[in-house]
């Protein structure tokens, strides 16, 4: 993937109070999709009060491309039932990430989101300076269903550099490349 800036790791944590779409349950699991990525959780069996705890990572290039999040129920001899979908901007995410923030206490909030009409947000949601790493927690309204929620992290992981190489003395020499130093 050209282009990479680096891994969003999206730990979906639980949904809360899902709508029902079996007798007296559902068993529900989400999709993540972000441009042509698709991840999926695990599913919870009988549970509008999942827990999944589940880790989804997205390789990011496009930061402007917004991440869609749908909740199904499980069904076994029929199509599975949509409960609800959300999308949020990772932008500000993003913006957060670029700052150079070593040194500064872990705890340190960065951003405010504030719930509006725009986004899906349930309640406002901080981006936060924590043990060394920025992550933003979300609690995400279903739309398009009766209720439900959704809550999240989001955390950046840095991709080490590899387009550049650097000899034993320091000199960086762009991979492919004929040209040395003379000097050295």
């Amino acid at each position: 993937m050209e282009n990479l800036l680096g891994l969003l790791r999206i730990h979906i944590h639980r949904g809360v109070n899902l709508a029902i779409r079996d007798v007296r349950s559902s068993d529900p699991y989400v999709i993540v999709r972000m441009g042509k990525q698709k991840l999926k959780t695990r599913v919870v069996k009988k549970n509008v009060n999942p827990e999944w705890n589940d880790d989804l990572t997205l390789s990011i290039a496009d930061p402007n491309l917004p991440i869609k999040l749908s909740v199904y129920d499980k069904d076994t001899f029929t199509p599975d039932d949509k409960m609800g979908d959300a999308e949020f901007d990772i932008k500000p995410f993003i913006e957060a990430v670029k700052l150079q923030l070593e040194g500064i206490p872990s705890g340190t909030i960065i951003k405010i989101i504030k719930p509006t009409r725009e986004n899906c947000l349930a309640e406002e949601s901080c981006i936060i300076w924590a043990d060394g790493k920025v992550v933003q927690n979300m609690c995400l309204r279903l739309r398009n269903v009766e209720r439900g929620e959704v809550e999240l992290q989001l955390q950046w992981i840095e991709i080490p550099a590899n387009e550049r190489l650097t000899r034993h003395w320091g000199v960086p020499l762009e991979i492919g490349s004929i040209a040395l130093n003379k000097n050295h």
